[in-house]
C-alpha cells in the first residue's frame, strides 16, 4: 500500500518491506543531496553553518547517519573550521554527595562512568529512577550545584574547553516559562535575546514560527503558558516549547532532561524523530536522558547508556543491547518493547516481588545488575567503548567560537519589554498590592482624618508617617512569588548564555518603576490629602518619590533575598523578619538617643532605610510648621517645626530632606549591585570549583 494511503499520520513510523527504517550505510536525504544552491541576500545560513534544507518529498519515517560519525574534514569543509563539530568523550566519571549535618559517608551518585557520544547521534541515557540520569547530564553539562563532588575526565574535541554561546544547549526536565507570555511571544521573546542583532525582525519571526510548529504548537501559538493562578496549554505542550527556546540557535552540542516527559507515544515520537533528523541533518551531538520510550522511540537512539545505581550495565549501539542483554541470561521475550525488558530487569525497587514469583530459575534484580555489569566489563563492549573514546581523543580542530548574538542595548530592550508585559499581566506583581494599598489609604486616611494643628497633632504625623512607611513598604514582599519566578527564568536564560546579569538587574528596574509609581502615587495622594498632611505640591511630591524609593528599595532587596532563599515562602518569611528588624531601628519605637549603643545603633540604626526614609518624611512635614505648646505644662506658647524635629524626634538636621532621598537611592543601587555581585561570585566559585577538580583528576 502506498504511504500516502495509510491511515497514520505522515510523521508515524511506516515500516516497509523494501526499505528499513534506518539506513545504516548510507546518509540522509539532505546528506546526498549536498549543500544546496548558495543564495542571494540575507539567510540563516549566515548563522547557521548547518543550514536547515528542505525534507526530500514523499519521505516517510526518520532516516539517520551511520552510528559511526563522518569525519569533520569530509562532511562540512570549511563550515567545520569556523564552526566544529563536537565530540564528547567521558571518562571514569564519579559524583558523591557530600554527607549531612549529622555526619556520615558521602552517597556515590556515579560510580567510574565512561562513554563518548559524536556528531550525528543521539545517545539516550537509561536506567530506573534515581540510577543517576539527571546526575551524569548535568556533570556532562557542568551543571551540579554546591555540595556535590566530581572525579573523572570530560573531553570535548580531545581537550578540556568551555562551549561558547549558542555551541550548546540544556533542555531541563523542569519547564521553567514565563507563565504569563503566549507560546509565539516565548519563542519571539528568546529569538530576539539569542539571535544576532544583525538578523532582520522578520527573518527572526519567520526562524520563531519555522521552530514553533515544527515541534507541533502551531495550533496554541497564541494561548498563554499558564500558571499557578490561570489555565494555558498543557505540561506535554510546555515540553515541546522548552525544546522550541533552546533549538532556536540550532546548538552543536544539545543536553535533554526526560524530553517525553508528559508527552504521549505519539507526540513523543514526533518530537524525538524531529530532533533525530536535525542531529542527522545538521551533525549536532545529542545526549537525553530517557525514562521509558516506546518502542518506536528507541528505534530513533543510535547509542544507549544504561545505568542501574550509579554503574554502566551497558553503553554501546542500542541495536546491540538486546543481544548483550540475551548473551548475559536476560532474552528479551517476544513482542515486549526492549527498553520495557532492560528497565525491569535492572529494577531492584521490587525484588520483593520478584523473589515470590514462581520461575525458579527467575534471579533477583540485585543479581541481575552485578551480572550484566560484570558482563559489559569483561565482554567486547566495554573494549569498543574504550577503543572509541581513544579515537575521538585524536579528534581536534579550531576551538569554538562565541556566535554573534544581540546587542547589549537590544537585549536589555527586549528584556524590559517582556518584563513590563509580565508584570502588567500578572495580578500578583502589582495589581493586587495596588488594592490593598488603596484599602489601606482609605482606612488610614479615615481614622486620621484631617489630624489638624493641635498640640495633638503631632504624635498623630509621626504615626500616619510611621505606619505609612511600615506597612506600605512591607507590603513589597507580596510580589515575592511572582519575582521568583522571573528569577528561575533569569537563572534558565543565565545557565543558556542568553543574556549577563546587568541587563537582567538594569530592565527589572525600568520596568518595575513605572507600576510603582502608580501604586504609590493614587492611594498617597488619597492618604495625604485625606489625613490633612503639610498642604503644598512640593510637600506631596517629595512624599510620593519618597514612598516610591522605598518600594524599590525593598524590592532591590527582596532581590538578594530570592538568589539566596529560591523557595518563595522561606523568602518571605526571612524578607518579612529582615524588614522587622530594620523597622525596630527605624527611630519610632525607639528614639535614637535611647538605642542602645552596641549592635542596635551601631550599625543596624544606620542601615535601616527606615531611619531615612522617616527622618524625610518628618522634615518634609514639620519644617515651616508651628505648633502650641502642651497646654497643661505652658499655656500660649507656640513651638516651631523645627523644636519638634530636634527635641521630641531627635531627627538629624544637619543635612536637607532631599539627602535622605539620595541616600535611600544609593541604598537601592548597593542593593542591586549586591544581586549583581552574589549572582557573579556565584558563578566564578562554580567555575574554579569545576576547574580545580578536574585539574585534579587529570
Amino acid at each position: 500500500m502506498a504511504a500516502s494511503s495509510s491511515p497514520l499520520p505522515r510523521w508515524a513510523p511506516t515500516p516497509s518491506p523494501s526499505r528499513r527504517l534506518w539506513r545504516w550505510g548510507g546518509g540522509t536525504p539532505d546528506a546526498r543531496n549536498g549543500a544546496g544552491e548558495a543564495g542571494t541576500g540575507w539567510s540563516l545560513g549566515r548563522i547557521f553553518p548547518w543550514q536547515r534544507r528542505p525534507a526530500v518529498a514523499g519521505f516517510d519515517g526518520v532516516e539517520v547517519a551511520p552510528t559511526t560519525a563522518p569525519a569533520p574534514a569530509q562532511s562540512a569543509g570549511k563550515d567545520v573550521v569556523d564552526d566544529p563539530r563536537v565530540f564528547l568523550t567521558w571518562e571514569d566519571v564519579c559524583v558523591t554527595v557530600a554527607a549531612g549535618a549529622y555526619g556520615g559517608e558521602p552517597v556515590s551518585i556515579l560510580r567510574g562512568i565512561s562513554g563518548h557520544a559524536g556528531p550525528g547521534e543521539v545517545l539516550a541515557i537509561m536506567g530506573p529512577s534515581g540510577c543517576g540520569k539527571t546526575t551524569l547530564l548535568d556533570t556532562l553539562a557542568g551543571r551540579l550545584g554546591p555540595g556535590v563532588n566530581e572525579t573523572g575526565l570530560i573531553l570535548i574535541n580531545g581537550r578540556r574547553e568551555k562551549l561558547a554561546f549558542g555551541t550548546s544547549a540544556y533542555v531541563t526536565q523542569d519547564n521553567v516559562l514565563m507563565s504569563t507570555m503566549s507560546v509565539r511571544e516565548a519563542v519571539y521573546y528568546s529569538a530576539q535575546l539569542q539571535l544576532p542583532g544583525t538578523m532582520p525582525a522578520a527573518e527572526k519571526r519567520a526562524h520563531a514560527d519555522g521552530v514553533i510548529r515544527e515541534m507541533g504548537l502551531g495550533d496554541a501559538m497564541d494561548t498563554r503558558i499558564g500558571g499557578r493562578m490561570t489555565k494555558g496549554i498543557s505540561g506535554g505542550q510546555r515540553k515541546r516549547l522548552t525544546i522550541c527556546v533552546e533549538m532556536l540557535t540550532r546548538p552543536r552540542l544539545l543536553f535533554l532532561d526526560e524530553p517525553t516527559s508528559g508527552l504521549d507515544s505519539a507526540a513523543s515520537y514526533h518530537v524525538m524523530s524531529h530532533i533525530a533528523r536535525v542531529a542527522a541533518r545538521e551533525g549536532m551531538t545529542v545526549v537525553a536522558a530517557v525514562h521509558q520510550p516506546s518502542g518506536d522511540v528507541f528505534d530513533l537512539f543510535h547509542s544507549l547508556c544504561l545505568l542501574s545505581q550509579g554503574r554502566t550495565v551497558f553503553f554501546g549501539a542500542a541495536s546491540e543491547a538486546n543481544q548483550f542483554f540475551t548473551q548475559s541470561g536476560f532474552p528479551c521475550p517476544q513482542l515486549r518493547n526492549p527498553s520495557d525488558h532492560f528497565l525491569r530487569t535492572i529494577n531492584k525497587d521490587f525484588d520483593e516481588e520478584i523473589v515470590e514469583s514462581s520461575k525458579a530459575r527467575r534471579k533477583t534484580a540485585a543479581e541481575a545488575i552485578d551480572i550484566l555489569t560484570d558482563a559489559y566489563q569483561s565482554t567486547a563492549y566495554s573494549e569498543k567503548t574504550t577503543n572509541r573514546i581513544a579515537e575521538m581523543k585524536q579528534i581536534g580542530g579550531a576551538p569554538f567560537k562565541k556566535r554573534e548574538q544581540a546587542s547589549f542595548s537590544t537585549k536589555l530592550f527586549v528584556l524590559t519589554r517582556r518584563s513590563f508585559i509580565n508584570m502588567h499581566r500578572d495580578i500578583g506583581y502589582y495589581w493586587m498590592r495596588l488594592g490593598i494599598y488603596l484599602g489601606i489609604g482609605i482606612c488610614l486616611g479615615t481614622i486620621f482624618y484631617q489630624v489638624g494643628h493641635s498640640y495633638s497633632s503631632i504624635q498623630s504625623r509621626c504615626e500616619v508617617i510611621m505606619y505609612t512607611t511600615a506597612l506600605l513598604t512591607f507590603m513589597a514582599i507580596g510580589g515575592f512569588p511572582s519575582f521568583v519566578e522571573e528569577v528561575k527564568v533569569f537563572r534558565r536564560e543565565r545557565l543558556s548564555g542568553h543574556y549577563g546579569v546587568a541587563e537582567f538587574v538594569i530592565s527589572n528596574t525600568l520596568s518595575a518603576t513605572p507600576y510603582l509609581a502608580v501604586i504609590t502615587l493614587i492611594p498617597g495622594a488619597m492618604l495625604y490629602y485625606l489625613t490633612g498632611l503639610t498642604k503644598g505640591a512640593d510637600h506631596f511630591v517629595y512624599f510620593v518619590i519618597n514612598l516610591c524609593m522605598c518600594t524599590l528599595l525593598v524590592e532591590s532587596m527582596m532581590m538578594i533575598i530570592a538568589v539566596i532563599v529560591p523557595d518563595f515562602l522561606m523568602g518571605i518569611i526571612v524578607g518579612a523578619g529582615v524588614q522587622g528588624v530594620m523597622m525596630l531601628n527605624g527611630g519610632f519605637f525607639r528614639l535614637p538617643k535611647e538605642l542602645p549603643k552596641p549592635v542596635w545603633k551601631y550599625p543596624c540604626y544606620y542601615i535601616s532605610f527606615h531611619k531615612y526614609a522617616v527622618q524625610g518624611f518628618y522634615k518634609n512635614e514639620f519644617i515651616g510648621q508651628t505648633f502650641p505648646s502642651d497646654q497643661l505644662i505652658e499655656k500660649n506658647v507656640t513651638i516651631s517645626g523645627i523644636q519638634v524635629l530636634q527635641e521630641k524626634l531627635q531627627v538629624e538636621m544637619g543635612y536637607s530632606k532631599w539627602v535622605n532621598i539620595a541616600i535611600l537611592f544609593g541604598m537601592m543601587v548597593v542593593y542591586r549591585m549586591m544581586f549583581f555581585a552574589i549572582v557573579k561570585i556565584a558563578e566564578e566559585v562554580r567555575t574554579k570549583r569545576r576547574g580545580t577538580k578536574w585539574k585534579w583528576c587529570k
